[in-house]
């Protein structure tokens, strides 16, 4: 699927406010779809420090192990980011879904970003 399709589709989950396919090498958007008030732009760039540092960590501690969604969560948002597959050719891009927590399901959210990964193509 397109990167267009999966950024319409990512705001077809309940409670989404916003998505933004991001390259945290370089903390560019290759495309954002909603946001409102939240800057996504802003938000990817800055999300891209979280992936770095957990991935950091991760090495340090030297686990054998890939990330699968980290989960920020705000008073009245979910943040969710979904790095993509290595395996799929996609090292250093993630998924980054921005949830209202009052009309969100986070476990329907969390497996339907994870269908919307698996169909993504870059």
């Amino acid at each position: 699927m397109s990167i267009d399709l999966a950024l319409k589709e990512s705001m077809s989950i309940a409670g989404a406010v916003g998505v933004a396919l991001v390259d945290y090498d370089s903390g560019m958007s290759l495309g954002t779809l909603g946001g409102g008030e939240l800057d996504l732009d802003v938000a990817a760039a800055g999300n891209t420090e979280v992936v770095r540092a957990k991935l950091r960590v991760m090495a340090s501690l030297a686990l054998n192990d890939t990330i699968e969604d980290i989960l920020i969560t705000l008073n009245r948002q979910y943040h969710l980011i979904r790095p993509l597959s290595a395996a799929k050719g996609n090292p250093t891009l993630f998924l980054y879904l921005v949830l209202d927590r009052e009309h969100a399901n986070l476990a329907l959210a969390r497996h339907y970003l994870k269908r919307v990964e698996a169909r993504l193509t870059v």
